[in-house]
């Protein structure tokens, strides 16, 4: 992009001499040709369009413009593709090819309305009603100028509206409907005053006021606006067209009110203002002013020089409004060829209206096909509305269907977790059952215990130390013997202690666990229906009765599972369940020796997604290895921390001796 920048900045420069311009030209375009970005070559394309129309260079113009509406209609780029019309409506404009210009102001118009550019829209629909009224369409100039008002006023930008009501307040005193044009001056000066650099403006608006009342007829309120233009010495040099208009329009003024004072002076130094700038269709306007101020004088020869002047200049400047008038003019100089000029008059306006009626049907037809398109666009706009009514309707019928089905699943997935329920609470009162009678079987325990101890033992040790209390007050050889003797007797005590203590101590190692007792028995159970050896073993350093309720029910009913799997699919001879503590988790091993399966053709059944469901409840993770003819192995882990009530761990086992 820095190179693109780097020519369009040759380009401008006008320093350059035109044969070296030249070459410049074509190596830019030599250098937008090489891109291969076509959205890097649309917009190098662009820039040299704008570059060439602001140069007045038409050849290079057309070639730059044609390459940027090609290129931004092949990426679709409607932004480029705007301003190109843009572009190429104002290069038409200039070359007065007035209906292709509106043709392309249109265009732009319509892509700037469908991007929601609504500022450039309304000054593509500006320009159209400046078109319209270039071919004295002034009633459709000014249903252009309003549309773009309606665009344009809720964006509140106080130039665009200035310029647009400015345009109506000329219109509207081009149908000479005075006072609705003194409106819109009107609220374009609200609007100019709230501009920052509204002195580029002020002056235009003073001529356009003081046109309006010279029209009407009210000389005195023209020539108060003109004259605030004309006391203003410095717009001589800084604005010098709207000082020669202002000036011009002065005298003009003046002369309808029969002051002819300094008129002769004011008019020509319009006229030389006029004529250092070149302005052609002002020269046109000064011209006709001197030969009526002449015929004014009664100075019909001088007028006569001048109004020739005035006829040669508005031939020149295609200004033929002003040249109807001045054969008007030249008719009452010389009433001897009246008719050879009124003739010439009969002429020109029968052309001109037919050439503006033509125009305006040409400009009517563009209307026409566009609000034709626009008709089609909507008629596509409301089948495409219709379409996506009916998908919406089948979409919203198709989600209806996948609600009632996701209910139903719902209420099935409910009622399944309502049967899971039912199946833990008659685990958990099994549990509770097998509790209750680990408790008796305690308690039981406690009582043979408390009564050996408390017959026996306390019985001989209270016996001893009342005799032996009595001996200890004796030295003599056969209170020493007796002494010996209940000595003996203290150590048949204490070999009765240590018997109990040992019955004690292996019961206490070999406690019976509820938790693995239930599994125990659902492993025999399975064995002894189905006749397969199953086993069941271990980890006794941890108490598994510390795992939580919820992580319980979920082991047994996997482990459940699993044998139930076992039996009915694997063959087998053996099954082994085996319970691990290992790293702060539980590892639980089921493994059979039967025929085995191929994992990757294996269906995942009803049971393997219930195996799924219950070890995530517990946060746990779960695989299967299996191959054919080798068996199948399922590996359970469950980490404790998220499934424990409290850690007990035996780090060695009870002594079974003293």
């Amino acid at each position: 992009m820095d190179s693109i920048s780097k020519w369009v900045d040759e380009i401008k420069n006008t320093k350059i001499d035109s044969n070296d311009r030249e070459v410049q030209y074509n190596k830019a375009f030599k250098n937008a040709d090489n891109l291969g970005n076509d959205t890097l070559k649309t917009k190098y394309y662009s820039e040299l369009s704008l570059a060439f129309l602001k140069l007045r260079d038409s050849l290079f113009f057309r070639k730059a413009n044609n390459r940027t509406l090609e290129f931004a209609k092949t990426i679709k780029d409607s932004n480029i593709l705007a301003a190109a019309h843009w572009d190429l409506g104002l290069f038409l404009k200039r070359n007065n090819v007035t209906d292709s210009a509106f043709y392309h102001y249109r265009e732009a118009q319509q892509l700037y309305e469908n991007l929601g550019k609504s500022s450039n829209s309304g000054s593509m629909m500006r320009n159209m009603a400046i078109l319209q009224s270039d071919i004295r369409d002034y009633t459709g100039s000014e249903v252009s100028g309003i549309k773009a008002l309606e665009i344009l006023k809720p964006l509140n930008n106080h130039k665009q509206l200035y310029n647009t009501y400015n345009h109506l307040g000329i219109v509207a005193n081009a149908l000479g409907e005075y006072d609705r044009a003194l409106d819109y001056h009107q609220q374009a000066k609200l609007h100019l005053n709230k501009l920052k650099n509204k002195d580029r403006y002020v002056y235009g608006h003073l001529n356009n006021v003081g046109s309006v009342y010279k029209e009407k007829g009210d000389y005195k309120k023209a020539i108060e606006n003109f004259k605030i233009i004309v006391d203003n010495d410095s717009l001589k040099k800084q604005a010098s067209s709207t000082y020669a208009f202002a000036l011009n329009n002065l005298a003009e003024s003046r002369m309808k009110l029969n002051d002819t004072v300094g008129i002769y002076k004011q008019l020509n130094e319009a006229l030389k203002i006029r004529n250092s700038s070149e302005d052609l269709r002002g020269l046109s306007v000064t011209y006709h002013d001197l030969a009526d101020y002449m015929l004014l004088r009664e100075d019909t020869v001088k007028a006569m020089g001048y109004a020739e002047k005035a006829k040669e200049y508005s031939i020149k400047s295609d200004n033929n409004k002003r040249l109807l008038k001045t054969w008007q003019l030249m008719a009452r100089l010389e009433p001897e060829k009246a008719v050879a000029y009124t003739q010439k008059y009969v002429t020109l306006n029968d052309s001109l209206q037919q050439v503006e009626r033509r125009e305006r049907n040409k400009f009517a037809r563009i209307q026409f096909e566009t609000e034709e398109t626009e008709a089609e666009n909507a008629l596509l706009a409301k089948q495409r509305q219709m379409w996506i009514g009916i998908a919406v309707g089948v979409l919203a019928l198709a989600f209806s269907i996948f609600v009632i089905i996701s209910q139903r699943v719902k209420n099935q997935r409910l009622k399944f977790e309502q049967q899971q329920q039912e199946s833990n609470q008659e685990i958990f009162n099994l549990l509770l059952a097998q509790g209750e009678k680990v408790e008796e079987g305690k308690k039981s325990e406690q009582k043979r215990i408390s009564e050996e101890l408390h017959d026996g033992v306390l019985g001989q040790l209270l016996g001893i130390r009342l005799i032996l209390s009595s001996l200890n007050k004796k030295n003599d050889e056969e209170t020493i013997e007796k002494r010996a003797e209940f000595i003996g007797q203290l150590q048949g005590v204490a070999t009765e202690v240590r018997a109990i203590s040992h019955a004690l101590s292996d019961a206490a190692y070999q406690k019976i666990h509820n938790f693995t007792n239930a599994i125990h028995e659902l492993v025999d159970s399975i064995s002894a229906s189905a006749q397969i050896a199953c086993s069941f073993r271990y980890d006794d350093t941890l108490d598994w009765d510390s795992l939580q309720g919820e992580a319980k029910i979920n082991i047994y009913r996997i482990v459940q599972e699993s044998l139930q799997n076992c039996v009915k699919h694997a063959a087998c001879d053996t099954i082994l369940v085996n319970f691990e503590n290992s790293d702060e988790k539980v590892v639980i091993l089921i493994k059979d020796d039967g025929k085995g399966f191929n994992q990757q053709k294996g269906k995942k059944g009803i049971g393997l997604k219930n195996i799924t469901s219950r070890i995530e409840k517990i946060k746990g993770t779960f695989s299967i290895e299996s191959e054919l003819g080798k068996g199948t192995k399922v590996v359970l882990e469950i980490p404790l921390e998220d499934n424990q009530n409290s850690i007990k761990e035996e780090t060695t086992p009870l002594a079974k001796g003293a």
